[in-house]
């Protein structure tokens, strides 16, 4: 019902961002067929995975012949492929591109890694850390003269990784239909990190960014771009980078307006800071909601994402939906006129399946 409806697509199952993207792919319409391993789950350490959602489970062993074959029928009906194996894997198992490209010419075969189908680190294992940590993107991160904190492996693993895989095969997808020719696509995470990272280049080009981290206006360092706790041990965020937004947080906290003639002058954030830190901490963060939000303090409550489905805004949007059960985060983006609809829920522990997915013993 999606944008991609019709758009076929064959995932060999791995960890994280491969099935994301899949999920991404099958959120939006396209039919997904996920091969596994049989007997088990790829992510057997979930009990509930949601990246499962949408997607036709067949089991098959790559290391048999009749199993390799069926693939490979798969592979010849479909537009796209994805794999998240290690560089080399794919050729061993005898599905490697050259091996694809012989039964389906125009396919777009899509690798996910995180360094690279090439280069020095290519055959090395690593996680979403090493992969922001060589990119740039994670030096930033944090306040100075301490170590960077660890961030929730968002920035790799989906941002860098799995959002620009996908991105790359509906690129790809586009181009092969004008040629008819595939082509492999090699989503690293490294570079797609890398390449979020292209705002924070750009102020540092035009000397707009301190070295020290922790001390820039996007980084936590300034007073108006910041999260703060309040009264009852909850947070709110805090972000009127511009005059005319700190300004109406100014009115509406009734602070004095000499703080705007403080507003881009680094030395004083620190002393700043500290007195917005008292402030928020003499009410609630429902009273500062009450006060605050809904208007240009560019303000918002710090939520813990298994309360987010609540918030108006995401029940406005219908930003959350519920399978089986669970609450988790609906398709996104939304389209006015092919409204994407996910066509059975995500398999719980990889054993069991929705019932309109059949299992296969090994065949197709």
């Amino acid at each position: 019902m999606g944008p991609l409806k019709g758009l076929k697509v064959v995932e060999f199952v791995g960890l994280g961002p491969g099935p994301f993207a899949g999920m991404m792919l099958a959120d939006m319409g396209a039919e997904v067929i996920a091969i596994e391993r049989p007997g088990s789950s790829q992510n057997a350490m979930l009990e509930y995975d949601i990246c499962r959602r949408g997607k036709i489970f067949v089991e098959l062993d790559l290391k048999s012949g009749d199993d390799k074959q069926a693939a490979l029928k798969l592979v010849s009906d479909s537009d796209v492929l994805i794999e998240g194996a290690r560089p080399g894997v794919m050729e061993r198992l005898g599905l490697g591109p050259e091996e694809c490209f012989a039964v389906n010419a125009a396919l777009v075969y899509g690798r996910m890694t995180g360094w690279g189908q090439s280069g020095p680190l290519s055959q090395c294992a690593g996680h979403d850390l090493n992969y922001i940590a060589i990119s740039g993107a994670l030096f930033s991160m944090g306040v100075a003269d301490s170590a960077q904190p660890v961030p929730l492996n968002l920035i790799g693993d989906y941002g860098g990784g799995a959002m620009f895989l996908a991105f790359g095969i509906v690129c790809a997808v586009l181009e092969a239909r004008q040629s008819h020719m595939g082509q492999v696509v090699d989503a690293s995470m490294v570079e797609g990190s890398s390449l979020l990272m292209s705002l924070f280049h750009s102020f540092r080009a035009g000397g707009q960014w301190n070295d020290t981290r922790g001390s820039n206006f996007l980084d936590g360092g300034a007073h108006f771009y910041s999260v703060y706790e309040t009264s009852d041990g909850k947070f709110v965020s805090l972000a009127a980078i511009e005059g005319q937004f700190l300004r109406e947080f100014i009115r509406l906290t009734e602070l004095d307006e000499a703080w705007l003639e403080r507003h881009m002058d680094r030395a004083t954030w620190p002393e700043l800071k500290a007195e917005l830190g008292k402030l928020f901490k003499t009410r609630t963060q429902s009273e500062w909601c009450g006060l605050l939000e809904g208007t240009d303090s560019c303000f918002a409550p710090v939520l813990p994402f298994w309360e987010a489905h609540q918030h108006p805004q995401n029940l406005h949007r219908g930003s959350f939906i519920e399978l089986s059960g669970v609450v988790q985060p609906a398709p996104a983006p939304k389209f006015s006129r092919t409204k994407p609809e996910i066509n059975g829920a995500s398999t719980i522990g990889g054993l069991r399946y929705h019932d309109r997915i059949r299992p296969t013993s090994g065949r197709i």
